[in-house]
């Protein structure tokens, strides 16, 4: 299986496409990138779920190529069943070495099954591998801070992460930016009180204010409180 997708993944390469995604992705060496186009990849996806052939690939972890993986992550997204898409996560976290297969992995059945997902959330942030961390981070921006289901207690969760990672801090700054275009009343305290580390609080204004969805007169406050 792992050589026959491969074949299929080499047909579809770019090489233009190739170079450009290695100085997007930094921590992936261009060895490891074969250069094929994210609707290229979904559509492969999809054709291999039609064709019962997902299964056996996400069986054949580790895998060599950055494509791969992106593959990958797009097959788990598309398992319907929420407990059997918690298991191929939880085996294919340890692998996922960069931002882009990582908010890549964007499985469908957790919007309806957040109170499951909720503390799976809470052992993803706790973990010691960066991507997981940003994984769990995502999940708890894209299914927690909109109507209802938001609680302030989720925005301490985030910012109480303390991390070298760049690709982790820029994420805590993508959760509290987007939670100042939610939920604005709570996630500006964190900015007033500086309560997030320096980088974090710096960039949380930068995408907040670079957001379409605040207000000017919230962007001009904002910017006062730039350290």
């Amino acid at each position: 299986m792992k050589s026959i997708i491969y074949e299929q993944l080499i047909n579809m390469q770019d090489a233009e496409y190739r170079e450009f995604q290695s100085r997007l992705v930094p921590t992936v060496s261009l060895e490891r990138m074969i250069g094929v186009r994210v609707p290229s990849l979904r559509a492969l996806a999809r054709k291999m779920k039609k064709e019962g052939i997902d299964e056996s690939f996400l069986r054949e972890l580790p895998h060599e190529y950055y494509d791969e993986n992106n593959l990958h992550a797009f097959l788990i997204s598309e398992i319907n069943d929420f407990d059997r898409c918690i298991t191929e996560i939880e085996r294919f976290l340890p692998h996922v070495d960069n931002w882009a297969t990582c908010d890549g992995l964007r499985p469908k059945c957790f919007a309806k099954n957040k109170e499951k997902l909720l503390p799976l959330i809470d052992g993803w942030i706790a973990s010691v591998h960066p991507y997981t961390v940003r994984f769990g981070e995502e999940m708890l921006m894209l299914h927690f801070l909109d109507g209802e289901d938001f609680k302030e207690e989720y925005l301490l969760r985030c910012a109480r992460i303390i991390s070298d990672e760049y690709y982790v801090n820029m994420m805590t700054a993508w959760f509290f930016a987007t939670a100042l275009a939610l939920q604005y009343e709570s996630a500006v305290k964190y900015i007033e009180q500086r309560r997030l580390p320096p980088f974090v609080h710096g960039m949380s204004i930068r995408k907040a204010c670079e957001s379409f969805r605040i207000t000017e007169e919230h962007k001009a406050y904002l910017k006062t409180l730039r350290l």
